[in-house]
């Protein structure tokens, strides 16, 4: 069986390999449960979250062939929480077993240009960007960009990390030397009104179906809040599911996929995508019938979709560093990642408040 085959329905009693042990990959394998299916995760970190509640827990390196194939051949389908896999361990996994979301959703969300050249591609809008290789690069896109602006690495860098704010042209060489010589792109600066995502998922059938927009405030460059229902205008709701499912079909996307949006005068800006279920829709855990981690497994298993449909409004609080110290205080619905040390700009879980659907 490879990737280009269909896939499923895999029956109850099936194994989900998930590549990455974090509180995706955790969360995920609680979801899979559920449903009667195995996960087995295959991370290089002995202490991964994940596997404090998965059926196995491969530790080993993303570089180590033989292990790959031993993982592969143990699941029936294969899937990730994080985006930054090299390319040589996908190739080893893709000859024995499917992956979802597929290699070119993967490829497109690694590198922030090609990201970018995709969605204008699509005819959607992004913040005018160009790519930065050195100093003089990076002078000429201020003058062509102007500032404010932010500097980004191309590849690898999340919650704030691998990129830095240029206010002004002077600043040029100082923000070049962050990136340590690492391939960039320029931004500019999209004066919005507020943050939006939405989380979407889409089925091996073809289906597609979208969860309620969420307002996303961030401290420090990582998420801290998400409020649902956001607070958009009339037709602002529809587009940005519209705009969701687009990109969906156009990778022949299978899986929950976060796409991340600016509310603008003008419309909306997307900022970027993420193929894998996203920290934006943790909500969905205590106010949806089906949250976005089982509607994950569900899609990559070939199974029907489930009703994401919102019963309730949601305030989703992530829980940075020493913020997990209110676990004995707090009566929102609580969880915890099972991490056993508390960093600063970690994030150790979250809460969720639920109130009356408006």
């Amino acid at each position: 069986m490879t990737s280009q085959q269909p896939i499923g329905p895999l029956p109850p009693g099936a194994t989900i390999g998930i590549l990455g042990g974090g509180q995706l990959g955790r969360m995920l394998s609680v979801a899979a449960s559920r449903l009667g299916l195995a996960c087995h995760i295959y991370d290089p970190d002995p202490n991964a979250p994940a596997a404090q509640v998965a059926a196995k827990h491969v530790v080993a390196g993303y570089d180590d062939i033989a292990a790959l194939t031993a993982f592969a051949r143990g699941v029936d389908v294969i899937t990730y929480e994080f985006e930054n896999i090299p390319t040589a361990a996908l190739d080893a996994l893709e000859a024995l077993r499917p992956i979802h979301p597929n290699r070119r959703a993967l490829a497109t969300a690694q590198d922030r240009i090609v990201e970018k050249q995709f969605l204008v591609g699509l005819g959607l809008n992004v913040a005018p960007f160009a790519p930065v290789n050195s100093l003089a690069d990076l002078q000429a896109a201020l003058a062509s960009i102007g500032t404010p602006a932010i500097l980004k690495t191309t590849r690898l860098g999340y919650d704030g990390k691998g990129q830095v704010r240029i206010n002004a042209t002077d600043e040029a060489e100082a923000a070049w030397a962050q990136m340590a010589g690492a391939a960039s792109v320029l931004e500019g600066f999209v004066a919005f009104e507020r943050e939006i995502s939405v989380i979407a998922a889409r089925g091996p059938d073809g289906a597609v179906t979208c969860y309620d927009p969420g307002e996303n405030v961030h401290k420090s460059g990582i998420l801290h809040t998400t409020t649902v229902p956001a607070t958009l205008k009339a037709g602002q709701h529809m587009d940005a599911v519209l705009l969701a499912g687009r990109i969906l079909n156009a990778l022949d996307y299978i899986g929950v996929m976060g796409v991340e949006l600016f509310v603008t005068g003008s419309g909306l800006i997307v900022n970027e995508i993420a193929p894998r279920v996203h920290n934006s829709g943790h909500w969905t855990q205590n106010a949806c019938l089906v949250d976005q981690f089982e509607q994950h497994i569900r899609a990559i298993a070939g199974w029907k979709l489930g009703d994401g449909s919102r019963h309730a409004n949601a305030l989703m609080t992530n829980l940075i560093g020493d913020d997990v110290n209110i676990w004995p205080s707090t009566a929102d619905a609580l969880h915890l990642y099972g991490k056993a040390e508390a960093r600063p700009g970690r994030k150790m879980g979250h809460t969720i408040r639920i109130s009356p659907k408006s």
